[in-house]
């Protein structure tokens, strides 16, 4: 194999397939990312073996050819490479090594066979459909900070994306809990997820994801199966093994009879918790919140350094209320609002309460109180 190629279109594919690999591995192979020279074109292809990426790049292929070389050792190399600098990539003829050389610098790496390599056989998909980047990025911004990290309950280790019907309308909706929080999103269903089935796509695939969509003129071909879901986003192809497990009716915790509104301006109020949180223990992060007619004032009591408050102006006119909740969880909930304003829907102190998005009406979040 013989390649030359410019180092910012080597980096830019470098950098979407490297963060798959694992820097510790037990599989030798599975370290090193898969190049493969042919056409006009060299591909690159990473993997852990639950997700795979694959992209193509121009390049000036004078000898087709394909093989294995270190993912993260190749990353760094290009990296530090001059920006305008062309690449070449060669391997010896016994395929044992390839040569790095641009300018005056020359590396030599230790290949892999490309027959070693695993492939993440995708079978066939079941449904198929597109959406614009902007909008998968939203189903994926608004829940993901609510996945679980509890390896215990792993059907909650990702975002839950499945077709509902609400209001006689056909919806494409994301979930995400950990058992303390709710996340939920929804756009209009896109043609082809119709019957879609209920899929829970992994967090380190929702991360990657997450990555890949920053383009917001860019559609997303997903294609997926109860098993497999691919995304296909430009020349970047995202292929992923969902989570074998049942997600939690999640409709059951959302509560339906909060009848106690709280408008607040959504900045002051989560720059006063943070500001209230500092004399908080790490362990618990509890801000007391006194809610009474036309304001809000937040507490933090620590027996080991102190006590903070802090009042706020706020729209609300019902019974009093003191309410705890998780600092942490609050201004996770507050950073993903798009709307000035934030409206809390309460019940009492030990009911979930629901937070909504004033500028978003397809958002929606649950928090469990926290005793005070």
């Amino acid at each position: 194999m013989r390649v030359i190629l410019e180092r910012s279109n080597l980096l830019k594919s470098l950098n979407h397939v490297h963060r798959v690999v694992e820097r510790r591995n037990t599989i030798p192979i599975l370290s090193n990312v898969l190049l493969a020279a042919e056409g006009q074109s060299l591909e690159l292809k990473a993997t852990d073996l639950d997700l795979e990426i694959t992209e193509a790049t121009a390049a000036k292929v004078e000898r087709a050819g394909a093989t294995t070389v270190p993912a993260h050792l190749l990353y760094d190399i290009v990296r530090k490479l001059p920006e305008g600098a062309e690449v070449m990539l060669k391997t010896d003829e016994d395929g044992n090594a390839m040569t790095v050389a641009s300018g005056r610098s020359s590396f030599r790496l230790q290949c892999l066979p490309q027959s070693d390599f695993p492939e993440l056989s995708a079978g066939s998909f079941s449904h198929i459909f597109r959406l614009e980047s902007a909008a998968l990025k939203g189903l994926i911004d608004k829940t993901q900070f609510a996945i679980s990290t509890e390896e215990t309950r792993y059907y909650l280790n990702g975002i839950y994306f499945h077709a509902i019907e609400t209001g006689g309308k056909l919806k494409l909706r994301s979930v995400a809990t950990d058992g303390h929080r709710l996340a939920r999103a929804e756009m209009d269903a896109p043609a082809g997820s119709e019957g879609m089935p209920g899929i829970i796509i992994p967090r380190k695939t929702v991360s990657e994801l997450q990555k890949l969509v920053d383009d917001p003129d860019v559609a997303v071909t997903t294609e997926l199966s109860d098993t497999k879901i691919r995304f296909t986003i430009g020349s970047v192809i995202l292929t992923s093994k969902l989570i074998d497990g049942t997600f939690p009716d999640y409709q059951r915790v959302i509560p339906t009879g909060n009848d106690k509104k709280l408008i607040i301006d959504r900045e002051t109020f989560a720059r006063a918790v943070d500001r209230v949180s500092t004399i908080s223990s790490e362990r618990g992060r509890a801000v007391k919140l006194s809610i009474s007619d036309g304001q809000v004032t937040l507490a933090v009591n620590n027996p080991d350094s102190g006590s903070a408050t802090e009042e706020l102006a706020a729209d609300y006119s019902s019974d009093p209320i003191e309410i705890g909740f998780n600092a942490k969880y609050l201004l996770d909930v507050a950073a993903q609002l798009s709307g000035s304003e934030a409206r809390f829907m309460l019940a009492d102190a030990g009911s979930p309460t629901l937070i909504h998005d004033t500028s978003d009406e397809h958002a929606l979040y649950v928090l469990m109180p926290m005793r005070v």
